[in-house]
């Protein structure tokens, strides 16, 4: 039985078939595929790539918006301020350079793997997740758009058509830091991002805080944003991070690593990424 494919011109006509579904939706392809090696594609799939205006990065005076098809060397090529600093280093850690000309931004954070390296980033960025259906649009912040181990909030009928970026000063910076088994091509063991702003004063206004791959989801650090928060940029920040700073996480012993290496190295790496943000 040949399986049902349509590939729209816009995000109407895909909100229309979707309204009718159930579809896969095909983007890159990079995780879909290898989830159905050795088996058919049982699920119409819906091919969302020649929806011009579903790629791209765009900036408005409210901040910037990422495109769901931009892929990540869309990412890595563009022209974009220190702020995104961190998400053009995750960018070139997704995969090789053949996932990273085809793997999406939209993709990887709706594959909602606890691994995935752009997810951290985007929630430390603060960023919002564009959601379009026939119903209308909502705008989900992406630390509540991912819900755990491949579970979002997105519904059957909705498209993640994009993710905006708020505005920050010409100050904000970023830094993201993945350690895994090898230097490429790994998934992590844990992975941390780390976006800080500051005002005309050089006091930190702005700090958001992300790690991947040490729970179900990758989750924010509130404790350690707010006592960051009002500190001077030439401070040691790094020495600001206690143990207790890691307590949303709930990291695992698995073959990759234990989970008391995981919290020793998140440790370890946001103290770098604090320290390095710092000195630059």
């Amino acid at each position: 039985m040949s399986t049902r494919f349509e590939r729209p011109e816009s995000i109407d006509e895909a909100t229309r078939l979707l309204a009718a579904g159930p579809w896969a939706v095909l983007a890159g392809g990079t995780d879909l595929y290898p989830a159905n090696v050795g088996r058919p594609m049982t699920s119409p799939l819906l091919d969302v790539t020649a929806i011009a205006a579903l790629r791209g990065i765009r900036r408005d005076p409210d901040g910037w918006s990422i495109g769901a098809t931009t892929t990540w060397s869309d990412v890595v090529a563009a022209e974009l301020p220190p702020l995104f600093d961190a998400l053009r280093a995750a960018a070139r850690e997704v995969g090789g350079v053949q996932i990273q000309n085809t793997g999406t931004v939209a993709g990887n954070l709706c594959n909602a793997s606890p691994a995935a390296d752009g997810t951290p980033v985007l929630m430390a960025l603060g960023a919002l997740a564009v959601l379009r259906s026939e119903r209308g649009e909502r705008v989900v912040p992406v630390e509540r758009f991912v819900l755990g181990n491949r579970h979002t909030v997105l519904a059957a009928d909705e498209l993640l058509v994009s993710v905006r970026i708020p505005a920050r000063s010409a100050g904000a910076r970023s830094a993201f830091i993945k350690l895994g088994g090898r230097r490429y091509l790994t998934i992590s063991m844990t992975m941390v991002a780390v976006v800080l702003d500051v005002d005309v004063t050089g006091t930190v206004s702005y700090v958001g805080v992300a790690v991947g791959s040490c729970a179900a989801m990758a989750r924010r650090l509130p404790r350690l944003e707010a006592q960051l928060v009002g500190r001077p940029l030439d401070s040691d920040l790094g020495a600001q991070v206690e143990p207790a700073d890691l307590a949303p996480l709930t990291p695992i012993d698995d073959q990759r690593a234990s989970a008391a290496y995981r919290r020793d190295a998140t440790t370890t790496l946001l103290r770098r990424a604090l320290r390095g943000l710092a000195a630059s």
